[in-house]
């Protein structure tokens, strides 16, 4: 039987590889949305499959998706977008028949709130010293240089590296920051699944040797015990079913900790597909009901990104309000 899938954020890496994924599978129908018809992945499914939805903040946004759901017969909703991913979450029972492929709420935000998710994982062992900048930052006794960052918020947007206790007094503290020790180390991602269970299925550690707009464009899968255990125990101590990223770095003493995880497809995801593990097709199974395997394996792979072209005809280009061009004049 076909189960009809609507993948939405069409116009990021993450929508493009996930709908490159899906549409190599002869038993699901893709759809593919987007609020900016310039968005090159609605462009990659046919015509008749193609839709504009309202920005994810917008109050339209879910009953929007709610009634493609019902006119389109909908068996699957997909969106790799963090703020689409929290208003959908939040109302999942809205999308009825569909199901949404996404973690829970819980992991959700505990994942997209960095304090929340070192208090969460400190169990671990693997994630740095996480606190509130202010008093609470002021009274550790710090190794000097460390790091702020706004507790939400993902890429490096908002960090600020703290050189000595005098810019540590005055950070704001209006700004949601906090303040975590300095990880000197190399950095990787690691793609995550697992499955109803909360077993994971597959971790496959990646280099972050280029990277653009917080996106790694060229890399390699590396075989790291070390690494995918890591991975594999954030996950389980946030409760995952589905897929995340989890970004590690190497603090002074050389040991892979948790730098953030991402609880959502990443935009480096072909790197991992041409590795072994196609996690958009796993996905789509794990939350169509379809049994996993209890493992899937992967091999060491390296990739460079390149542009590339869709051509489609003018009167195939859709209006939106939403269009970037438009945002930006």
């Amino acid at each position: 039987m076909t189960a009809r899938v609507l993948v939405t954020g069409a116009g990021g890496p993450a929508g493009v590889a996930v709908i490159r994924s899906l549409l190599r599978r002869s038993d699901l129908e893709v759809f593919a949305a987007d609020m900016d018809g310039w968005a090159s992945g609605i462009y990659l499914v046919p015509a008749s499959h193609r839709r504009l939805v309202p920005p994810g903040r917008d109050e339209d946004f879910v009953p929007a998706i709610t009634r493609m759901v019902a006119d389109d017969r909908l068996d699957l909703v997909i969106s790799t977008v963090d703020v689409e991913l929290i208003a959908l979450a939040g109302r999942r029972d809205e999308l009825a028949p569909a199901v949404l492929a996404a973690p829970s709420q819980d992991t959700l935000s505990v994942a997209l709130d960095k304090m929340l998710l070192a208090e969460r994982c400190a169990p671990t062992g693997l994630t740095p010293r996480t606190v509130l900048a202010g008093p609470d930052a002021q009274a550790v006794d710090w190794e000097f240089p460390v790091f702020a960052k706004p507790r939400q918020g993902a890429g490096s947007r908002g960090i600020r590296l703290v050189p000595d206790r005098a810019a540590l007094d005055e950070l704001p503290t209006d700004e949601g920051l906090i303040v975590q020790d300095f990880l000197p180390g190399e950095e990787y991602s690691v793609d995550v699944i697992a499955d109803a269970s909360g077993a994971v299925v597959a971790a496959v550690p990646r280099t972050r040797a280029r990277v653009d707009s917080g996106v790694a464009i060229a890399g390699r899968t590396v075989h790291d015990a070390e690494l995918e255990d890591a991975a594999a125990e954030i996950a389980r101590a946030i409760g995952l079913v589905g897929v995340a990223n989890v970004q590690l770095r190497r603090d002074r003493a050389g040991r892979a900790v948790l730098l953030e995880v991402n609880p959502r497809f990443p935009g480096a995801l072909p790197l991992t597909i041409a590795a072994g593990v196609d996690i958009p097709s796993l996905v789509a199974d794990l939350f169509l009901g379809r049994d996993l395997p209890a493992t899937v394996a992967f091999r060491e792979v390296a990739s460079v990104r390149y542009l590339e072209d869709i051509i489609v005809e003018v009167d195939d280009i859709l209006i939106s309000d939403h269009a970037g061009h438009q945002e930006e004049l």
